[in-house]
């Protein structure tokens, strides 16, 4: 195990086992590499809450909606018995990703998001769905070019409304909002990529920050009574 993650790792389990203790409001992040610490909007997020809430970025790298459960993610976050989760999935279920991690964006994804739901509700806990944040691939038109994320935004929006609960549409809110900024602005988001690519995925410093906005602004509108527990 590399150091990094051990480190991680070490620092995760110890929030768990506070959180587990604790009597105070926990809301647990859950998700892929867009979510997850280093990469994501998750820690962003987290900055966002106010101090007497225990916020918990569990967004694992590379993990989809089946693997996330496969590997146990899913039982620590229900053993580390959460007030609200939030739950984002969909870069990692598309096709092409390999056995261990595909879903069916009208099938098993939404059976996964559904199944999730259930549990959390089971055990107290209320549960939020976020689609996808895009990914930031401009046509000649300077404007994002759909992909496969459009698909799984969808089931996640039409599995939020049959479940009857909250869900922050990151996926048509980062959309407009790279449009509104066009290739060149939108390049502040990168993080870096391999071999000096850009990463069109993962977000930067800044594009932690602003991405997190997002979606504190959209939990404003669509889940009130999570709002609350974030600064004014």
């Amino acid at each position: 195990m590399k150091f990094h993650h051990f480190i991680f790792q070490l620092a995760l389990w110890c929030a768990l086992a506070v959180s587990a203790r604790s009597e105070e409001t926990r809301i647990i992040l859950v998700g892929d590499s867009t979510v997850a610490s280093g990469s994501g909007w998750g820690d962003g997020l987290t900055r966002l809450l106010n101090p007497d809430v225990m916020g918990i970025n569990m967004g694992m790298k590379g993990r989809s909606s089946k693997s996330y459960r496969d590997e146990g993610w899913w039982r620590k976050v229900l053993d580390a018995k959460p007030t609200w989760v939030l739950i984002q999935f969909g870069h990692n279920d598309q096709p092409g990703k390999g056995p261990k991690l595909e879903t069916d964006a009208k099938t098993t994804f939404r059976e996964n998001l559904t199944n999730y739901i259930d549990e959390l509700r089971k055990i107290g806990a209320k549960p939020v769905l976020v689609t996808s944040l895009t990914r930031r691939n401009f046509g000649p038109d300077g404007k994002i070019t759909p992909d496969a994320l459009v698909s799984y935004a969808e089931s996640t929006r039409s599995v939020a409304q049959e479940k009857g609960i909250p869900l922050v549409d990151l996926y048509a809110r980062s959309v407009e909002q790279m449009n509104h900024l066009g290739p060149e602005a939108a390049a502040a988001y990168d993080a870096p990529g391999k071999d000096a690519k850009p990463d069109k995925t993962h977000l930067s410093a800044k594009g932690e920050a602003e991405t997190a906005k997002l979606v504190a602004d959209e939990i404003r509108k669509a889940a009130p009574e999570l709002a609350k527990f974030l600064k004014p």
